[in-house]
């Protein structure tokens, strides 16, 4: 089953004590085909490399015999009662006893007779190590050309650019890690946003990540693959988005507010002509708009981040820590308060200049860009007030 060593204990003995060092965890289900293949070569691998190990199959419900076929080359298999691949790793991870844990599909597409390089870096101390298909080598249909040149170079460019990863292939279903750094990680996702979520949260933590190159095979399987490009593809964006405030809420809304509010000025004074065209109150309304959703994300973005922090999704924001920690509700009622005067007297002011025209018709051209300023800043200042409630019940839940 594993590497032999004279009177040891049999590793899968579930009463044993002796510690194991590598655990291959692999998701089934319904692999008749090529469970049998996987563990026998990662059962081959282990016993090469004098490693003590096991090989848990995570099972998913599967009804073609899979669960059978796997004990009989030598596998231990932990039912994984919720459907899903991150739900079956989840079950499999908390079944495996080893130090290490090496995670791979059982459809025959990842080579577990190569596990040496994940062994070596996680023994030098990595904490994750994923496999790079793209050193390694795709082999001709492999994988699909969308995934290969459109689905994965993407995603894994707004992970590194979301949370700062080095990983160049994000969605590698090879992978090693060590036990103990995934328990931190406190992973939760049941689909295939699990992969995301293990490289996510290893950068939030700044755990150590490292790669191997790993050669992609073809898979064995006489079926579709569980894996639905446009289905998956959105679950691992929204779950990046998610994760990521920053990206979300705070920079749209810094744009959104930096839009609105510049052109709000420089179109207060009046008409302004740019080449050929003229910009007048109609674009206006529209920085007046802009300024009224940035302000709104901005105060989402607030939440997000101290729910994010509060709940231990996300890393504390230093800046937020101090605000939710001295934050005043009565500082932002006054300043909601403010606001909303401002844009009052805006609108006080057109009310006496109707007044004094007999309530007859205004000057269009003055009357709307006042307008625009008073309504921009009540609307402000309501959301300040309302947010300031929001984020006085935050800060509460956590003193």
């Amino acid at each position: 089953m594993l590497a032999i060593f004279p009177g040891s204990a049999d590793p899968f003995d579930p009463h044993t004590t002796e510690e194991l060092e590598v655990s291959v965890v692999m998701p089934c289900l319904n692999e008749a085909r090529t469970v049998g293949t996987c563990v026998a070569k990662a059962r081959a691998a282990l016993e090469r490399l004098g490693v003590r190990g096991e090989i848990v199959v995570a099972d998913n419900g599967s009804t073609d015999g899979s669960q059978e076929i796997a004990e009989q080359a030598g596998a231990r298999v932990a039912p994984a009662q919720q459907r899903g691949y991150g739900s079956a790793l989840q079950a499999g991870i908390a079944s495996a006893r080893g130090r290490y844990i090496i995670m791979g599909d059982a459809d025959d597409s990842y080579d577990f007779s190569d596990l040496g390089p994940f062994i070596e870096r996680l023994r030098a101390g990595d904490d994750l190590v994923m496999g790079n298909r793209f050193r390694g080598g795709i082999r001709p249909g492999a994988m699909p050309w969308l995934h290969r040149y459109v689905g994965n170079p993407v995603l894994t460019g707004i992970l590194n650019l979301f949370f700062k990863s080095p990983i160049r292939d994000a969605h590698c279903g090879l992978r090693g890690f060590r036990k103990d750094a995934y328990e931190r990680l406190r992973l939760t996702t049941p689909g295939m946003e699990f992969a995301s979520e293990m490289v996510v949260k290893a950068c939030l933590q700044r755990q150590r990540i490292s790669e191997v190159p790993i050669v992609l095979y073809p898979d064995g399987r006489d079926r579709p693959p569980h894996l639905r490009s446009f289905r998956d593809g959105w679950r691992h964006l929204r779950f990046l988005l998610l994760m990521c405030p920053l990206w979300l809420f705070r920079l749209p809304a810094v744009l959104l507010m930096g839009l609105g509010v510049g052109l709000m000025a420089l179109l207060t004074p009046g008409p302004l002509p740019v080449g050929g065209v003229v910009l007048d109150v109609h674009t206006m309304l529209l920085g007046a708009l802009c300024a009224v959703l940035g302000h709104q994300a901005l105060w989402l973005w607030t939440f997000a981040q101290i729910h994010g922090w509060q709940s231990g999704l996300l890393p504390a924001d230093g800046f937020l820590a101090r605000l939710v920690i001295q934050f005043k509700l009565e500082r932002g009622l006054i300043l909601g308060a403010i606001f909303f005067l401002i844009g009052l007297l805006f609108n006080g002011w057109l009310v006496r200049e109707w007044l004094d025209r007999g309530m007859g018709p205004l000057e269009v051209q003055t009357t709307l860009r006042v307008a625009l300023w008073g309504f921009t800043l009540m609307v402000a200042g309501m959301q300040t007030v309302f947010g300031s409630f929001f984020l006085g019940l935050l800060a509460m839940t956590r003193k």
